[in-house]
Parts: C-alpha cells; sequence; structure tokens
C-alpha cells in the first residue's frame, strides 16, 4: 500500500492499492477513485466491531455505515480530500498503542483499525451548535489517516502536566493522556471573557495535537456574508 499527500490547505489523500489491500472509511467520503477498485458498504464491517461496533460509530459521530474499498484483479487509487481547511495526519496503530480524535477527525484506515465512542458529553449550543462534545477511539493493528483543521499544534506533555483549552481546538492525543471537561473559573470570565463555559483539561504523559480553526469560529467568520432571512 502506497499513501501519498497532496496539497497544502485543502489536501488530498491518495492510496495506491493492489489486490488484496484494502481501506476502510466513513460512508460518502470517497472523492475519486479508478475503475479498479471495488467498493462494499455495510454497518457490519468486522473491523469496525460488527454491529455493535456500528452503533458506537454512530455515536461516536463516524456514521453508521462504513465502507470497504479493495482493488480488483489489477492495482487501483482511490482519493479522499479534506472537508475542510487543515491537515491529513497519518497515523501508525498497533496493540497498545491508541488515540482519541475529534468526532469527525477519522477519515480512512486499513481495514485492522477500529472506530469507536470513547467520550461524549453534551456542551450547548454556544461551542458545536448544541451536537455537543464528542471523541472517538482508534486502535488495532494498520495504518489510519485523521483530519485536523486549520494549522496544527503539536505538544509533548509531562506527566501531571495539564494543558487547557477550548474544546473545539482539541484535534488528537494519545490514549495515555487524561481528558476531562472542566468550567471556566471566575464568573467575570463566564460572563464576559467570550471564551464559552468550558475548556478540555488534558494531563500528560503523552502528546496532543491542537487544531487553529474550530467549526464555531468558521461559522461564526461566515454569517455575514451569508442570505439573512426576509423579515416580512
Amino acid at each position: 500500500m502506497d499513501a501519498r499527500i497532496i496539497g497544502t490547505v485543502m489536501p488530498v489523500l491518495e492510496v495506491s492499492l493492489i489486490p488484496g489491500e484494502g481501506l476502510v472509511a466513513e460512508a460518502g467520503q470517497l472523492s475519486w477513485m479508478t475503475d479498479s477498485i471495488r467498493l462494499h458498504t455495510s454497518s457490519r464491517l468486522s473491523s469496525s466491531g460488527g454491529l455493535l461496533g456500528a452503533v458506537k460509530r454512530a455515536a461516536a459521530g463516524a456514521g453508521w455505515y462504513m465502507t470497504e474499498y479493495t482493488s480488483s484483479k489489477y492495482p487501483g487509487r482511490v482519493a479522499f480530500a479534506a472537508k475542510l481547511p487543515g491537515q491529513i495526519l497519518p497515523i501508525g496503530l498497533e496493540p497498545g498503542i491508541e488515540y482519541l480524535v475529534h468526532r469527525h477527525g477519522f477519515l480512512c484506515g486499513t481495514s485492522d483499525v477500529r472506530v469507536t465512542l470513547s467520550f461524549q458529553r453534551r456542551l450547548g449550543a454556544g461551542i458545536f451548535g448544541g451536537a455537543g462534545f464528542t471523541l472517538q477511539r482508534l486502535s488495532g493493528a494498520g495504518q489510519a489517516w485523521v483530519e485536523l483543521s486549520g494549522e496544527v499544534v503539536q505538544y509533548t506533555l509531562a506527566a501531571g502536566e495539564t494543558l487547557r483549552v477550548h474544546p473545539g481546538h482539541v484535534g488528537m492525543f494519545d490514549a495515555t493522556v487524561g481528558f476531562d471537561i472542566t468550567l471556566l473559573r471566575g464568573i467575570r470570565n463566564i460572563l464576559f471573557g467570550g471564551d464559552g463555559l468550558f475548556l478540555a483539561a488534558l494531563t500528560g504523559p503523552g502528546r496532543v495535537w491542537l487544531q487553529s480553526l474550530t467549526i464555531s469560529n468558521l461559522a461564526h467568520a461566515l454569517t455575514p456574508y451569508l442570505p439573512q432571512p426576509n423579515p416580512n
């Protein structure tokens, strides 16, 4: 399997497959492919945990159905384009090495990568439009690719070291990192700070990948340019 990431601001992941190799992605992620690629969409893909895994994936924001892409008699290529300006990062998975990513972070992975719900909490419409905050857990043994928005800033936290982050900027972190949602301190900060009510507390040891672009900030920036409803 040969993979390359094309582009900068709106990157594309292109993976070359030979017969016998396969990729799994959420249904609807496909951008383009060669004619030699075959698709199989199911809620029961064994690589993703069967029916129970499908329920957990849906709760994690990864969708009820997953699609498996395989080559037929001849080598082929399949491509997945980023949905927002940002970066596509490759991740190597093996037993004992797991990652937690934001709810729409999983782009695709080899057939032995598992995507399950790890954390879910409703934080109100002010941060996520009422959808709440959800983390996916990536585990298994194989290769996965995740999509993070904007620029990506990586930190390595020492044991006991805590980084407090606006939840929308949490992109991905090692499963060894402790995670919790905390209330912003100070009544004046809550009422007048404009930063929301909640912060994510990430406590080491482990690596943390933060994303500079949040969906809420992007929506806020675009709002003045969208058609406004007619009051009449």
